[in-house]
C-alpha cells in the first residue's frame, strides 16, 4: 500500500517538474522570438535567461536550416548570408538590435549621467543608426566568407550571445528599477546559472572536433573565442556604464555575434591556407 502511494507521488511530482520545464521553455522562446506558442500553455517567465543560450542554438539551428536549403537552390552565398541575417531579426522582433541601438546612442553622450535617459529615448540618432549598419555589415559578410559549417557558425554564435547576456546579468549591477531586464536580475543571483549553457556550448564545439578532417581549429576556436567574448563584451559595457540596462543585455547578444562571426571567418581563412 506505502509503495504504490509512493509510487504515484513520484509520478506527480516528475509530471509536474516536466511541466514546469515544458512552460519555462515556451516562456524563453515566446520572450525572447516572436515565435508561436500554444495558447492552452502556462508561461513560467522567471529565470528564463538561464534558458537563453539554448533559445540561441535553436534559433541558430533554424537559420543554418533555412540556409541549407537556400543553398540547394543554389542562391549565391552572399544573398543568402543577408537573408538569414534578416531573418535572425524577424524571428527576434529586433529586440536585441533595439537594444544596442539604444546602446550606442547612450553612449555617444559625453555626460555619463545623462546615457540612461538617451538609451531610453525612442527616438533612434546618428550613433544608433550606424551601430546597427556595423552590425548588420559585420554579420553580412562575416557570413559569406564562410563556405563551409555555416549551421555551426551560426548556432555558436547566438548561444555564446545570449550566454554573454547572462554573464552580464549574473555579474554586474542593474541600473534601473525596472524594465525587461529586470525580472532577469531579479530571478537569477547565482554564477551556477552560467553552466548549462556553457556545457551546451562547448559540447556543439566537442561536436565539431568530433566530426574530424580538419575542423578542430574552427571547433576550439569557437569554445575559446565565444567565451572569451562573450566575458569581456559585458565587461566592457559595465566599464562604460557602471552596470547594465535590458538594452545593454541586447548589445552584448549583438555585438558577441558579430565578433564571433568575425573570429570564425578568420580561423575558417587560417584553415584553408
Amino acid at each position: 500500500m506505502a509503495k504504490g502511494r509512493f509510487s504515484g507521488l513520484a509520478s506527480w511530482l516528475d509530471l509536474r517538474f516536466w511541466r514546469y520545464q515544458r512552460n519555462a521553455i515556451a516562456a524563453a522562446i515566446a520572450f525572447y522570438t516572436c515565435l508561436p506558442i500554444p495558447l492552452g500553455w502556462k508561461l513560467e517567465f522567471e529565470g528564463i535567461a538561464k534558458l537563453a543560450p539554448f533559445v540561441g542554438i535553436f534559433l541558430g539551428g533554424v537559420l543554418g536550416l533555412v540556409d541549407w536549403g537556400l543553398g540547394l537552390m543554389a542562391m549565391p552565398v552572399l544573398t543568402r548570408s543577408a537573408l538569414i541575417v534578416g531573418l535572425s531579426i524577424a524571428i527576434t522582433g529586433g529586440l536585441h538590435l533595439d537594444g544596442a541601438i539604444d546602446t550606442a546612442d547612450g553612449l555617444a553622450i559625453p555626460d555619463a549621467n545623462k546615457r540612461l535617459a538617451a538609451m531610453q529615448d525612442s527616438l533612434v540618432g546618428a550613433f544608433g543608426t550606424m551601430a546597427a549598419v556595423m552590425l548588420l555589415l559585420l554579420k553580412t559578410v562575416a557570413l559569406s566568407e564562410l563556405v563551409g559549417d555555416r549551421a555551426f557558425a551560426l548556432m555558436a554564435a547566438a548561444g555564446w550571445g545570449r550566454w554573454g547576456q547572462v554573464v552580464a546579468i549574473v555579474r554586474y549591477p542593474y541600473l534601473k528599477a525596472s524594465g525587461k531586464g529586470a525580472i532577469h536580475k531579479a530571478s537569477i543571483q547565482s554564477a551556477v546559472a552560467l553552466i548549462p549553457g556553457a556545457i551546451a556550448l562547448v559540447g556543439l564545439s566537442c561536436l565539431q572536433v568530433w566530426l574530424g578532417g580538419d575542423r578542430w581549429l574552427v571547433g576550439i576556436g569557437m569554445a575559446l573565442g565565444g567565451s572569451a567574448i562573450a566575458i569581456l563584451t559585458p565587461a566592457w559595457f559595465n566599464h562604460k556604464l557602471g552596470g547594465h540596462t535590458g538594452d545593454t543585455y541586447g548589445a552584448v547578444v549583438e555585438w558577441t555575434e558579430a565578433l564571433l562571426l568575425c573570429l570564425l571567418t578568420a580561423l575558417a581563412a587560417a584553415r584553408s591556407v
